[in-house]
């Protein structure tokens, strides 16, 4: 698979803005609107909701088809859908009704902010975000939310709350236009200036019943943590071909690295072939485990074609004018193993659920 899938409008956009979007900011505003434009948002979303159809595999696809070509603009997609899965999922019509058509249009960024509350799910960390009832069917939110994606102007993010009413947290959708909604700068990050990744300080912000994703947080996030890790391992399909299909143009180690380069291919498509299995058949909602292993197996194929590419290169891929796509590639790579759930904190969660079947 290639960037052939993706609009040629797009395709050359991305090709063009590439290392620009890696290494500054510049142009974070015009991610959003690319992918929009392009329809990828749209696709895997039931036609009822107003999306374009098709299965969920499709969405995977899209965001790997982008992140072959730049891996910020994948970053931004993914938040985008992902929230967009929290509505599909949600069972509080009144959220997709205030939220979907806006979000479908691009009229507004889609925010996950659910990486402590998958932290949380894992009893990883404690919720960072409480909420206390407000009238009779509202609630006030204050909190922190450290590391979220796509906070570009106007913007609606989730967020898991805990409540003093409920032992179970609640999941919330925030639009960052209340009163109370403050965005941090961007995060200095090392790589993917232009994802728009910022923090959220929340002061005393309320809410209505229409910001209600989950009343049931705990089972809300059950159920959509499967399209949230399967649209992050996108990012890794993609960011992997493109390492490899480098890798295989190099030249003279072509021959040398073949074998190897043909192995990792197919450990991609034997990998998304499970994605695809894990969603179609609903298995990925009461076996966690599998779409974690997964996921590592992914991140490990990452590596081992960014590898490829280096070994492939030589020394030329130390010279920054000679082939700055493997740069890029190197950075991006270095974010796999740390988006959250993190790689440690799958594997400390396989480990601890090993211990437990001793």
């Amino acid at each position: 698979m290639s960037g052939a899938q993706l609009a040629p409008a797009l395709l050359t956009w991305l090709q063009s803005h590439a290392q620009s979007l890696n290494q500054s900011a510049d142009a974070a505003q015009q991610v959003l609107p690319q992918l929009v434009a392009a329809g990828l948002h749209r696709i895997g979303v039931p036609q009822a909701l107003g999306g374009d159809g098709g299965e969920a595999i499709d969405a995977v696809d899209a965001i790997a088809h982008v992140a072959e070509h730049s891996l910020t603009c994948a970053f931004v997609l993914w938040s985008h859908r992902a929230f967009i899965d929290y509505l599909c999922v949600s069972d509080n019509p009144a959220a997709r009704e205030t939220w979907l058509p806006d979000l479908l249009q691009g009229r507004i960024a889609g925010a996950t902010g659910l990486s402590n509350a998958m932290k949380f799910l894992s009893q990883l960390e404690p919720l960072q975000v409480e909420a206390t009832p407000e009238g009779q069917d509202g609630w006030r939110v204050s909190g922190r939310l450290p590391w979220v994606t796509n906070l570009r102007s106007p913007f609606v993010v989730a967020a898991a709350v805990q409540t003093l009413q409920q032992p179970m947290p609640m999941v919330l959708a925030i639009d960052g236009r209340l009163d109370g909604v403050a965005r941090s700068a961007d995060l200095d990050l090392l790589a993917l200036r232009a994802s728009n990744t910022a923090a959220i300080q929340l002061d005393s912000v309320k809410v209505g019943p229409e910001a209600v994703l989950g009343r049931d947080g705990l089972s809300f996030l059950k159920r959509a943590r499967p399209m949230f890790l399967s649209l992050q391992c996108g990012m890794s399909l993609g960011l992997a071909r493109a390492s490899l299909l480098a890798a295989e143009q190099v030249g003279s180690a072509r021959d040398v690295l073949q074998p190897r380069i043909v192995r990792a291919r197919a450990q991609l498509e034997t990998l998304r072939e499970a994605i695809r299995a894990g969603l179609e058949s609903g298995r990925f909602v009461t076996d966690a485990p599998a779409l974690f292993r997964v996921r590592l197996e992914l991140a490990a194929v990452v590596q081992e074609s960014v590898q490829l590419e280096l070994q492939g290169s030589g020394g030329r891929a130390y010279l920054g004018d000679h082939l700055p796509d493997f740069g890029r590639r190197l950075q991006e790579s270095a974010f796999i193993p740390v988006v959250t759930p993190s790689l440690t904190q799958l594997q400390g969660e396989l480990s601890k659920l090993a211990g437990g079947a001793q």
